[in-house]
């Protein structure tokens, strides 16, 4: 009987903790329309691929990357990959195509919305940063790194599609409802 209470206990609590999670996670969701830029994206993609010069190199789609992320570290994930659009790639490419230019420049404008409201949620500690996410970040770091900036900016914005994609898997998918 008190095996029975304990288990029933134990069981009671790990549902509080998940759905006290659960509940955290959904205030640090994304409330930006993912499919808007993916749209901006796809009018562009064709021509930032066409540049190019590394087909055979990958910046976020290794294995140790964005597909080994679990759910605790998604919002810092997010949060971090962002940033490295933001602070990296999106300065370091340089594009005199002015209406290639307007298209980043909104995408850019998006991302930092959604970084901003990360990092609130990070000060409200609701953001939580494991080492798994830190280690992920740095080998997407490391892969940007091993090219030569510019190769690497284009890169990494042929690559957007992949980033957008997740983002739309974990942060606006049917368990975020």
């Amino acid at each position: 009987m008190k095996g029975q209470r304990v288990s029933l206990w134990l069981v009671a609590a790990m549902f509080f903790l998940c759905s006290v999670h659960t509940r955290g996670l959904r205030r640090c969701l994304i409330s930006m329309d993912i499919h808007h830029i993916e749209e901006t994206f796809q009018e562009i993609k064709k021509t930032i691929q066409a540049k190019d010069t590394f087909q055979n190199v990958t910046i976020l789609s290794t294995p140790e990357t964005l597909h080994s992320i679990k759910p605790l570290d998604v919002c810092c994930m997010t949060k971090n990959l962002l940033a490295f659009y933001v602070d990296k790639v999106f300065k370091d490419h340089q594009e005199l195509n002015p209406q290639i230019l307007r298209k980043i420049s909104s995408i850019a404008n998006s991302f930092l919305y959604m970084k901003k409201a990360l990092q609130r949620c990070q000060e409200q500690r609701q953001c939580h940063c494991r080492d798994e996410a830190t280690n992920a970040t740095r080998i997407i770091h490391d892969n940007y790194d091993q090219l030569e900036v510019r190769s690497a900016a284009i890169k990494s914005l042929g690559e957007l599609d992949v980033f957008l994609a997740w983002i739309d898997k974990n942060h606006q998918g049917p368990s975020a409802a």
